[in-house]
């Protein structure tokens, strides 16, 4: 196994590492700072877009001539071409306080992302579901910090983490309706060094991969919950995971470099940079585009 700097752009606070398959590039985010960078695999052909808002996750369109965007004043899309950011919904208007976070596409062509407190104290926020047809769901309610939405590879399990509940969660997940059901635990992440649950992903084997953030590390999870791996990051704050790369067994690995609020903590000389693990010996399943 390696670890290496894929690019050290300092990302305020980098997040939502996303492998586009058809395009053979990486997408990223800086949440802080408005920005979806893309490269190579390898770094290269560094493209970045800026958008007027906090940003939480990205998913590409169908035919990849832009993005469907969690800002934190709700859904909107990205024209790659004339850097056009226009609102398509926002589900939460009379909650200042409030901004989308972390999302993700099923492989029905739906975008899941959920929002999260400012603050991360209150339980403000909701699950949404934004449909190929532009219409807004709620899923499920009652969540601090939305983060880690991922699907099992079998399309039966819907994962998803309330990052301060000390926990994943699983669902039971319909394909052909996008509807949850039968919220239990997935797993407790170990938070005895201050860690939290993360961005998350899913392998071709049905594991579930993690970041913990402020604690430096990747844990791979069986489909039952077991612990299976861990990873020492030479970060503390890494903030979430995607597989990529042409034959998807390199795992891209998103950091921050400044801590959101005080209390957390700070970091090395390698902070915000996107990292690249490869030797890990098993691979990822594509990440699905937005659309009908």
């Amino acid at each position: 196994m390696k670890i290496e700097v894929v690019l050290d752009v300092k990302t305020t606070l980098g997040e939502g590492p996303l492998w586009d398959v058809g395009q053979q590039r990486l997408y990223f985010i800086d949440s802080f700072d408005g920005r979806v960078f893309r490269c190579t695999a390898d770094g290269r052909e560094v493209r970045c877009w800026d958008v007027p808002e906090k940003i939480g996750s990205i998913a590409i369109r169908k035919d990849g001539n832009g993005a469907i965007c969690s800002l934190a004043n709700g859904f909107h899309t990205l024209d790659f071409k004339s850097g056009d950011v226009e609102l398509i919904h926002d589900p939460e208007p009379d909650l200042p306080a409030n901004r989308i976070n972390d999302g993700k596409v099923d492989r029905r062509g739906r975008f899941f992302a959920g929002s999260m407190d400012t603050m991360e104290e209150g339980a403000s926020g909701s699950l949404y579901r934004l449909d190929p047809d532009f219409s807004v769901t709620t899923v499920d309610t009652g969540i601090i910090c939305s983060n880690g939405p991922c699907f099992s590879p079998d399309d039966r399990t819907f994962y998803f983490a309330d990052t301060w509940t000390g926990g994943i969660w699983a669902y039971d997940f319909d394909v052909e309706t996008g509807a949850v059901s039968n919220r239990r635990d997935f797993v407790k992440v170990d938070s005895s060094n201050g860690g939290a649950a993360d961005g998350s992903t899913v392998d071709a084997e049905g594991c579930l991969w993690n970041a913990l953030v402020y604690d430096g590390k990747i844990t791979r999870f069986t489909s039952d919950g077991e612990v299976d791996r861990i990873i020492d990051m030479p970060v503390k704050k890494v903030t979430s995971v995607n597989f990529g790369g042409p034959d998807l067994d390199t795992l891209f690995v998103t950091s921050m470099a400044k801590p959101p609020l005080p209390r957390f903590p700070g970091d090395g000389v390698q902070r915000g940079s996107l990292f690249a693990i490869t030797g890990l010996g098993v691979t990822g399943v594509p990440e699905p585009r937005f659309g009908a």
